[in-house]
């Protein structure tokens, strides 16, 4: 029996455990930087299976280390925050939980995007490889990464001295469940997932009584030109062959429908997998709304503030196609699929960047195989719910075997075996 087989052995009877931690940590959900009682709960389960455990990097981020014999360091990676959406699966063990968010605003909180099912997996790699030391040698490090979803967390644990304080790896690893069946394994070398910038325009105009338009400079319509004009920078101003997203998500100006109000408010966020066209969508944005202020004759420029940004994340060819190789010999070449360059972005890829090392980042379905199978069939996979969406659900097996065993395959991969 090679070591993978024998560790993953007693994964069967830790699915109960693991499903319950799992229907735990999704009806406490916690928004980016306020992940208290997430964090607690991972440095617990880490410490009862051996591991040196430090709380409190990059303020909510948990580094656990397992040294065992001389070997390569490899670091492994979950992401543990929730979004301010409201649930809506239906599910027995659905979030109620609501919170404040970044602006001091009350919001509902689910973990839309699946990072309790990323926690969860982690939890039982490291529990299993923690419990079969004498098949493998070096050195685990553990980490459980807060605000990925403002695209603070990854920076915020390395300006906090992860690498100074706990050393750098040989390879870092990590995952992402998705809306693709259950069971199945996604991968991409090289460019794997978009840049993305998050920003807000303020465009000011002047206030007015609504029977009185010609006393104000309106800037509901000068936001309204604005967002339409956005449309054409991806239809008209670049490659077709490039891949480029431009979102409005929020278009927000006055409060009453007879006073005109003094300014608007445009959140957008842009996807792109190139350099140089996202600068080019950058400045073409600036160029639209600061000409569409001056076309209003609005009384001063567009202000402009970031909200957040993720770099591509850029998969090492050499050491995706070694840690692929070993997901394959497990799951087998049905199971395990490349795919395209997606949209979504991730801030996993700053941890490569900084210690100098590979990032090898791959997807796992969570979606009941036989529900997709079915909308595909009947030209509804455009229904089917994504991440972020209020009814987005892994189902619990095999989403979390899966998740738990590709982490511990990964890892064996790079650790020395005994």
């Amino acid at each position: 029996m090679d070591a993978l087989t024998e560790i993953i052995a007693g994964l069967a009877d830790m699915q109960t455990e693991l499903a319950e931690f799992y229907k735990d940590l999704h009806r406490h959900p916690e928004l980016s930087m306020q992940e208290q009682r997430t964090s607690m709960r991972a440095a617990e389960r880490l410490r009862a299976e051996g591991y040196t455990v430090t709380t409190g990097v990059g303020r909510t981020g948990v580094v656990g280390i397992l040294d065992n014999g001389v070997g390569p360091t490899v670091m492994v990676r979950a992401d543990i925050d929730a979004l301010p959406v409201r649930e809506q699966t239906g599910l027995e063990y659905a979030s109620t939980a609501t919170g404040v968010d970044l602006d001091g605003e009350p919001v509902h909180v689910m973990h839309a995007c699946g990072h309790d099912m990323h926690v969860t997996c982690l939890s039982g790699a490291a529990a299993l490889l923690a419990r079969n030391r004498g098949r493998w040698a070096g050195r685990l490090m553990m980490i459980f990464q807060p605000a990925e979803e403002i695209g603070g967390g990854a920076q915020g644990m390395i300006e906090d001295g992860l690498f100074d304080r706990f050393g750098k790896p040989e390879v870092v690893l990590g995952q992402h469940v998705t809306p693709a069946p259950a069971g199945k394994i996604g991968w991409r070398s090289g460019i794997a997932m978009a840049a993305a910038d998050s920003f807000e325009i303020k465009l000011f105009g002047r206030g007015s009584h609504g029977s009185r338009p010609q006393a104000g400079i309106d800037p509901v319509v000068m936001a309204a030109s604005v967002v339409l004009r956005l449309q054409t920078i991806v239809a008209r101003e670049v490659d077709p062959s490039e891949q480029v997203v431009v979102t409005v998500g929020s278009l927000h100006s006055g409060t009453k429908e007879n006073i005109i109000p003094d300014q608007a408010s445009i959140k957008l966020n842009v996807r792109t997998f190139s350099p140089d066209i996202r600068q080019r969508v950058l400045d073409s944005i600036r160029r639209i709304a600061t000409a569409e202020a001056t076309a209003s004759n609005a009384p001063r420029p567009p202000e402009f503030r970031p909200l957040n940004q993720f770099p591509m994340l850029v998969n090492d060819p050499e050491a995706m196609g070694r840690t692929i190789n070993a997901l394959t010999r497990h799951f087998g070449e049905k199971r395990v699929v490349e795919r395209p360059p997606v949209n979504a972005s991730e801030d996993f890829g700053l941890f490569g960047t900084a210690a100098g090392v590979p990032s090898v980042f791959w997807t796992f379905g969570g979606l009941d195989p036989a529900y997709v199978e079915a909308a595909e069939r009947e030209g509804r996979l455009p229904e089917i719910p994504v991440n972020h969406s209020p009814l987005f659900a892994p189902i619990i097996e095999p989403t979390i075997s899966t998740g738990v065993e590709a982490l511990v395959a990964g890892a064996l991969t790079w650790l020395r075996s005994r």
